[in-house]
């Protein structure tokens, strides 16, 4: 199940003059979409895709910055409505579930039980939805696509091949732009043709995932539906086997530990609005200061918040003895979704530095604010 155009639908149901309008949801004339309207992807708008742009495609498009604090709140009240209807839920984004239905059909009919819980999710939280029903997450997702908006789709195991051959590569969740430019090249451009490839072809061409790439042409998908736990706050904290109070170390021990889980956000998919900062004084005293934010993974904004709270709670002239941070108050969601504000640079910087890191570790780059040179 998937939201249709979330944030849109959200704005909309706050303001319902905002509706049959082109709507983009996004932030500053450098900012990127982080969502639109139905009415504005019909010129060409998509997610991801520079303000600017998006302005000369469709000149009269309307633009809201977005309020994630409302987005978050309807979220949760959709994933209530859904997870007390169902044995397994998991909650894959901010606006998008997979259900478990397995065995259903033998009391209520599994297609028209997720018709009834599209019907709830649109009466009591008054929000459009589209499902796909099928036998694995892979082509439920892909039919979910193909349904929207506000539609429905039931895909039986023996209609799976026909419904996927005939579809872009592109509508494979794992494919991006640049592996489906990779398969264009060589003339795989539908779903059909890329399910003939042989596997190791694939694998010699895209790696290791070529044979998971094949499997989901095929329709074939073993992942099993994970039941949604909502994770509440990540932290770290640092005991310094001397007590210090050395104030260049101290701020770039914080702003290292708040890059740090700042990936560690944008690797699992999470968006925090909860910065906490903790001290603890050689005495043992111990204090705690926080300050809420806009919904983000982004790790300069979150450093500066940081250390704005570590120059606010460190008024003694005491040496300390531990230092900790603490993000709270988590909800789902991508960072590319969250970048209100944010601009195109920005967004490249952080696809930049999150690819090193996941190839060359953790450690590998980051600013030169969190590093200690003397080591």
């Amino acid at each position: 199940m998937d939201l249709d155009a979330f944030f849109v639908s959200c704005e909309r149901q706050q303001n319902r003059e905002l509706k049959g309008i082109p709507l983009i949801i996004g932030g500053g004339d450098r900012g990127v979409v982080a969502s639109c309207s139905y009415e504005a992807r019909k010129f060409g708008v998509r997610s991801a895709m520079p303000i600017r742009m998006a302005l000369r495609l469709c000149p009269d498009a309307r633009i809201i910055k977005g309020d994630y604090e409302l987005y978050s709140k309807l979220s949760h009240t959709v994933t209530e409505i859904i997870q007390e209807r169902v044995p397994v839920m998991e909650k894959a984004s901010i606006d998008e579930f997979y259900l478990d239905l397995s065995g259903m059909d033998k009391f209520f009919g599994c297609y028209q039980w997720t018709q009834e819980i599209a019907a709830a999710v649109n009466k009591e939280a008054g929000l459009p939805i589209s499902f796909a029903l099928s036998t694995n997450k892979t082509v439920a997702k892909i039919g979910t696509g193909e349904a929207k908006p506000a539609g429905k789709i039931r895909i039986e195991e023996s209609e799976i091949r026909p419904f996927l051959n005939p579809l872009s590569v592109k509508k494979i969740p794992m494919v991006g732009e640049k592996t489906f430019q990779l398969l264009s090249r060589i003339g795989i451009r539908t779903i059909h043709t890329l399910s003939e490839m042989p596997v190791l072809v694939l694998q010699q061409m895209i790696g290791a995932n070529g044979k998971e790439l094949w499997k989901k042409a095929n329709g074939i998908d073993e992942n099993p539906v994970v039941p949604y736990s909502e994770r509440k706050s990540i932290s770290t904290e640092k005991t310094f086997s001397t007590d210090t109070m050395d104030l260049l170390e101290l701020k770039r021990l914080i702003s290292g530990m708040a890059e740090k889980l700042a990936y560690q956000l944008r690797q699992e998919k999470w968006l925090t609005s909860t910065v906490v900062i903790k001290i603890r004084y050689a005495n043992f005293d111990t204090e705690t200061k926080q300050h809420k934010v806009a919904y983000t993974s982004a790790d300069h904004t979150l450093s500066r918040i940081a250390l704005e709270l570590f120059n606010k709670i460190y008024t003694r002239r005491m040496r300390l003895r531990l230092v900790g941070l603490r993000f709270t108050d988590l909800v789902h969601g991508s960072h590319q979704m969250n970048l209100f504000e944010d601009t195109e640079e920005q967004m490249n910087l952080y696809q930049t530095m999150d690819y090193l890191k996941n190839r060359f570790g953790a450690d590998a780059v980051g600013r030169a604010s969190g590093f200690d040179f003397g080591k």
